[in-house]
């Protein structure tokens, strides 16, 4: 029953909007910053929010939003971050992911790791379908959004082009098979990265490869060595 309620809490329009951004932001959000992105006043930001975190969909801390510390710092602000813990409602109840960590746990024991990427790269394509592969990033971040990595574009070091030149990458702040990943995780992340592989292609203007970083997904896409310029 809390998962419904934490669910229901979001069908408040104001309360999904702020929801919504701090999501977005991938770090701590203040209320004056929420207010001002939602369209709202401070004080109705602060009790959306607060009942966010009340539920269980947002937590909350404090800190100073300045940066400095010490006299004449300021008092501590409340921020608030996306809950880790995950939320479902499955009516009547389900449970699917017992059944993805057993059909994991055979499949690592009995080595079928290249028989399931070759699985999940043939239903990237299937996703595609017959549509080309996708011609930049903007539209690989779609596709993406689609389907719940929640893709943000990102300025990262790369080796093509000039030196020094900063190369578009799309991270992602969620990974849609995370709670299967934890347990499994050489066998899902090549899962994932096989089946972005058939979405996008691998010979397309889009890529995707491994770059695991803590608390995002294990992969990232970028335009392909022979689309730069």
């Amino acid at each position: 029953m809390e998962d419904i309620e934490a669910i229901a809490a979001l069908q408040d329009p104001v309360r999904r909007r702020l929801y919504e951004y701090v999501v977005a932001q991938g770090r701590e959000v203040g209320r004056n910053e929420a207010a001002e992105a939602a369209g709202v006043a401070r004080t109705l930001a602060a009790h959306h929010l607060d009942k966010l975190a009340e539920v269980g969909l947002l937590e909350s801390g404090s800190r100073r939003l300045t940066g400095r510390s010490g006299p004449g710092a300021g008092r501590p602000a409340k921020v608030y971050t996306r809950a880790r813990v995950e939320r479902a409602v499955s009516l009547p109840a389900r449970d699917y992911r017992t059944a993805a960590e057993l059909l994991a746990e055979a499949a690592e024991q009995a080595g079928l790791d290249a028989g399931l990427c070759a699985a999940a790269r043939r239903r990237g394509e299937t996703l595609r379908g017959s549509a080309a592969p996708c011609g930049g990033l903007e539209e690989a971040m779609e596709m993406l959004a689609a389907r719940g990595y929640e893709p943000h574009l990102e300025g990262a070091e790369g080796d093509q082009g000039a030196p020094g030149a900063a190369a578009r990458v799309v991270r992602m702040r969620n990974c849609p098979f995370h709670a299967v990943a934890e347990r499994f995780p050489p066998l899902v992340c090549g899962m994932n990265l096989a089946l972005l592989e058939g979405l996008f292609g691998t010979d397309g203007p889009i890529r995707a490869r491994m770059d695991a970083r803590p608390g995002e997904c294990c992969v990232v896409v970028e335009a392909s060595k022979n689309n730069h310029h």
